[in-house]
């Protein structure tokens, strides 16, 4: 079970991570299967941040190169190499297309030089080199692109992680499998320290009010956008560190045209990259990059974003004629990028930095940027950095050789048809637990032994049972409706958000968990107000299946 801090002792530890984002997380992880004895503290819940919004694609970074980071494109090729086969039920390889068109401000052999040295730094890759195809091919391949101007394409493989929720919640799992200590939903109100060095984090935790504090020898604020807020209680910490950007996404259902690749495009307008991402049975429309000063849980997508990505789908593509009220939702989040007022956004570094405040402040430690791809490299050169300065020689780090929990199964296809065979659920539930839950789906559909009835359907559109509710508060550390709906079963990302299926889902957890019927009613109210935050902006008369979508929403 989960160590909340409504019961946690104020205990010492070598190592507080503030902040369980994927990077956060993997910290934590990386730092206790070496030994150290950790806390990890999250305002909200595992991966609710930037993880949450991310465009949910493990890349190489192939735009990098024009940057001239070859470092951080083999660091991330190599990574993506790792996740492919450490966590195999949540990552997968999915081809990417290029189109070449004749406006095109980056050549074809410009970016086809690009794609033999995207290639040549993933020497140890176990996907297929990059193919070019010629105009005829393209358009047999995806028929739905704009004929005009167009000269061919190249497809290449990178990787998808469906579900950068359950990434970050099996990361987590790792590191407490491993002794580290859970804090969720506990907002950090200042660090502990005499004034040259820090020596613990006091937080409060915001569902109970209960204030506590934790020691520490080293503390490392993973907070992502959130660094410079945690720390701003320090008055002589004046320098700002996060300078980050909105990335604002456009989720649709199938739509004329729609391909069955990843289509990674030259906008028209201003030459920006663009993304249609296939995703599950929706798609990705992504993203935007822009400046954001303002709180960064406030972050939403805005009518003019949202214009942008539809304008550059229907010029894509001609025959989707994508109208904002095709849209299911949106999200956005916001990218923990290096403060550099002097570039524009898309010049803005992407590599991390480890942030030493000494001797400013000794024992602390900030993380600046990161990405998804690369959070396992960062965090074993982070662990490395936290063991040097607690003077001891870091000992092996194990990440890069031990499978995630949910991939402990050898052979797959045998997994699945003896689940199958052994719970009499439906392949459609079965395909559903194995691509959240990996070897752990056994485990789930365990909890149905004794009631029969946790292994109902609850949600047909993601085929989401009972069990799978409770498990996310007996076994994967969820404290509220909204950790379950939107972070453990992706109930959240049904084409209702969820709101069709919130009350009985509260009805299944209360009677399990004992809650109130003023519990009940406050969860249920809770969610409704977390979800509002995937609102499409309104510029336009909504659709039917907008106008279906919401009275759903209202009657629930």
């Amino acid at each position: 079970m989960v160590t909340t801090a409504a019961t946690a002792p104020s205990d010492s530890f070598d190592l507080i991570v503030i902040g369980a984002g994927i990077n956060g997380a993997g910290i934590a992880r990386d730092a206790a299967a070496r030994g150290l004895r950790v806390a990890l503290i999250e305002r909200e819940d595992i991966g609710s941040g930037t993880s949450n919004w991310s465009g949910r694609l493990i890349h190489g970074g192939l735009r990098y190169l024009e940057q001239g980071d070859v470092r951080l494109v083999r660091e991330s090729l190599r990574e993506r190499e790792l996740l492919f086969r450490l966590a195999p039920h949540l990552v997968k390889p999915v081809p990417v297309m290029m189109p070449f068109y004749g406006y095109n401000r980056r050549s074809s052999w410009t970016v086809r030089a690009g794609m033999l040295l995207y290639d040549m730094l993933s020497w140890d890759k176990s996907v297929a080199w990059h193919m070019v195809l010629s105009r005829e091919a393209t358009l047999k391949r995806s028929p739905g692109l704009d004929p005009d101007r167009l000269n061919g394409s190249a497809v290449f493989m990178d990787g998808q992680v469906i579900w950068s929720e359950r990434l970050c919640v099996e990361v987590v799992l790792s590191a407490c499998a491993d002794g580290a200590k859970l804090y969720t939903h506990c907002e950090v109100d200042g660090l502990v320290g005499d004034g040259q060095t820090v020596s613990g984090v006091r937080f409060t935790d915001r569902l109970t009010g209960e204030r506590h504090a934790l020691g520490a020898t080293i503390v490392v604020n993973a907070a992502g956008p959130w660094v410079d807020a945690v720390l701003s209680n320090d008055n002589r910490t004046k320098r700002r560190h996060i300078g980050g950007t909105k990335g604002s996404h456009a989720v649709v259902g199938p739509f004329p045209g729609a391909p069955k690749d990843v289509v990674y495009y030259e906008s028209k307008v201003d030459g920006r990259l663009v993304l249609v991402i296939p995703w599950g049975d929706q798609y990705l429309l992504g993203t935007t990059d822009l400046r954001f000063e303002a709180a960064p849980e406030t972050a939403c997508a805005d009518a003019s974003e949202i214009s942008y990505l539809l304008g550059e789908v229907n010029r894509l593509i001609p025959q989707a004629n994508l109208q904002m009220g095709d849209v299911l939702y949106t999200y956005s989040g916001i990218r923990p990028l290096p403060f550099v007022p002097d570039r524009s956004e898309g010049k803005v570094p992407r590599s991390h930095v480890i942030h030493n405040h000494a001797p400013e402040q000794r024992g602390l430690l900030s993380i600046i940027g990161g990405k998804l791809t690369t959070y396992r490299s960062l965090a074993e050169e982070a662990v490395d950095v936290v063991f040097k300065q607690l003077g001891r020689k870091p000992p092996r780090c194990t990440t890069a050789s031990t499978p995630f929990l949910g991939a402990r199964v050898s052979d797959w296809a045998a997994f699945r048809s003896h689940l199958l065979e052994a719970s009499n659920l439906d392949a459609a539930v079965v395909d559903h637990l194995v691509s959240l839950y990996g070897s752990r789906a056994a485990d789930v559909v365990a909890l149905g032994r004794d009631d029969p009835a946790l292994l109902d359907v609850i949600d047909p559109v993601t085929n989401t049972i009972g069990a799978e509710l409770m498990f996310s508060f007996r076994s994967e550390f969820a404290r509220t409706l909204s950790d379950v709906l939107v972070r453990r079963t992706i109930v959240s990302h049904n084409t209702a958000l969820g709101l069709d299926v919130v009350d009985r889902a509260a009805g299944v957890l209360a009677a399990h968990l004992g809650w109130d019927d003023v519990r009940r009613a406050r969860e249920v109210a809770d969610y409704r107000r977390y979800v509002e935050r995937y609102a499409v902006p309104e510029t336009e008369p909504a659709s039917d299946a907008r106008v279906e979508r919401r009275q759903v929403a209202d009657a629930a």
